[in-house]
């Protein structure tokens, strides 16, 4: 009787220890062979899409360049908010520095400023002897130009648009989404007047926010992925076996290649799909193969989208709004993860960017178009930083002997309320010598490109 009752006393010991040992009063008991009763489990790692995403490989090069377009598209910001003031060509720094949480700015609009002489103009109010700004004429120069470019390509903005109408499901599209990846697509501000009222053989707008495709056009059914196998055939001599359903697929360096992964991508290369233009039926995920087929749809519809964008990219929040019109019901950030070949997704600044990675060689756009060049050279005004040139010297001397002009002008019997017009005109005629296209390029931030 006592053995048993011992026994029993041990193994309800051992049960409380094994349900809860931190209610007991015993000793710690170290992790050994005699103790598997009150071994911990070891969870496994988690494996979700942030982990995902902060392991996958990093493209310094195409970091480097969302990085600085970021900055890029700051400058615009304090450009349009700038321009949107009527009171004059120019807004004292104090002013501006309210602007930094609008404009998203980690350091102060002053210091800011001055690391950027190439793009704003700094000088002494001569009444108030304060800090004023305004955009040089050379950044001014080049954002007219690139208006102009937009406003001249209207015929190839509505091309764009009728693609992406014939990609959609059932040939509408939300004037939001457009409105959302505007500048990405190379549309004027004014398209929803410009570009879809005015070619109404082409469109119709059902409400005030759902455009809808008239009549489609047999001229666009061949995606620029099928442009490139019909390349790669004809070049490099490949079976049509291997190129009917191929992407073109480049890893970044350092990639690392798993066990299994290669044969895996050859079946995933020669796996049939729906291509982007050729109909609206939604595969069946329960058929055989049918999740690998639908997400491969999915990739070739967001493939071909990147594809008709300026610069190659877009903001993968900005992405998901076409999910519902384009039949696209996956995870976009998981799918673009599960493509690191043909996407590259960047985390540089407050979004993640998705780019297309054959699209783009040491940081550069291999086929550049006139907006995507005009874009450029603003971003290369704004690497150039606080770099002084000849160009830069000469203004600022005109600059100094203009504001000594306006000094001996106050200092004679000069009212107040003329002081505006000639420091105005001292300034325009500054600007006026200004000419885009002797802007120094500054892409050896981009490895020699």
């Amino acid at each position: 009787m006592n053995l048993s009752k011992i026994s029993k006393h041990r193994c309800l010991l051992q049960f409380r220890i094994h349900i809860n040992p931190q209610e007991t009063n015993l000793p710690k008991i170290p992790f050994g062979p005699f103790n598997l009763f009150i071994q911990r489990r070891w969870k496994k790692p988690a494996n979700t899409a942030q982990t995902r995403l902060e392991s996958r490989t990093i493209d310094s090069k195409l970091n480097r360049l969302t990085t600085y377009l970021k900055k890029l598209k700051t400058i615009l910001k304090i450009y349009e908010l700038m321009s949107n003031r009527k009171r004059g060509p120019f807004v004292s720094l104090q002013l501006m520095s309210r602007w930094t949480n609008i404009v998203g700015l980690n350091v102060g609009m002053g210091e800011f400023v001055h690391k950027h002489p190439h793009v704003f103009d700094v000088f002494t109010h001569p009444v108030n002897r304060n800090l004023c700004c305004r955009i040089s004429g050379k950044f001014k120069g080049l954002v007219s130009e690139e208006e102009r470019l937009v406003k001249d390509c209207e015929l190839e903005c509505a091309k764009r648009v009728k693609r992406l109408l014939m990609m959609s499901k059932n040939g509408r599209l939300h004037v939001h989404a457009l409105r959302l990846i505007r500048r990405e697509l190379g549309l004027p501000e004014d398209f929803r007047e410009s570009v879809l009222g005015k070619y109404k053989e082409d469109f119709r707008l059902v409400d005030l926010e759902i455009v809808e495709l008239v009549d489609k056009d047999e001229n666009f059914g061949v995606a620029e992925v099928e442009k490139w196998r019909e390349k790669e055939y004809r070049e490099k001599w490949l079976s049509e076996f291997e190129t009917k359903f191929a992407f073109p697929i480049n890893f970044p360096t350092g990639f690392k290649i798993e066990r299994g992964f290669r044969e895996k991508l050859k079946n995933w290369k020669m796996l049939p799909y729906l291509k982007p233009y050729e109909g609206n039926e939604v595969v069946q995920v329960g058929a055989c193969g049918g999740k690998n087929r639908y997400e491969k749809r999915a990739v070739a519809m967001i493939h071909e989208l990147l594809s008709l964008t300026v610069e190659k990219m877009v903001e993968v929040e900005r992405l998901a709004h076409f999910k519902k019109d384009f039949g696209m019901e996956v995870n976009v950030r998981e799918l673009l993860l599960k493509n690191p070949g043909i996407f590259y997704i960047s985390t540089k600044g407050s979004t993640h960017t998705v780019i297309l990675r054959e699209a783009y060689s040491k940081g550069c756009l291999i086929e550049p178009n006139p907006i995507y060049v005009v874009r450029r050279k603003m971003l290369d005004l704004v690497l150039l930083g606080c770099r002084n040139t000849r160009e830069l010297q000469a203004e600022e001397e005109i600059k100094n002997g203009s504001d000594s002009l306006i000094r001996k002008a106050f200092a004679g019997n000069t009212t107040v309320g003329e002081w505006v017009v000639p420091i105005s005109e001292s300034f325009d005629n500054v600007n006026d010598h200004d000419d885009p296209a002797e802007i120094i390029d500054a892409s050896e931030e981009f490895d020699g490109c």
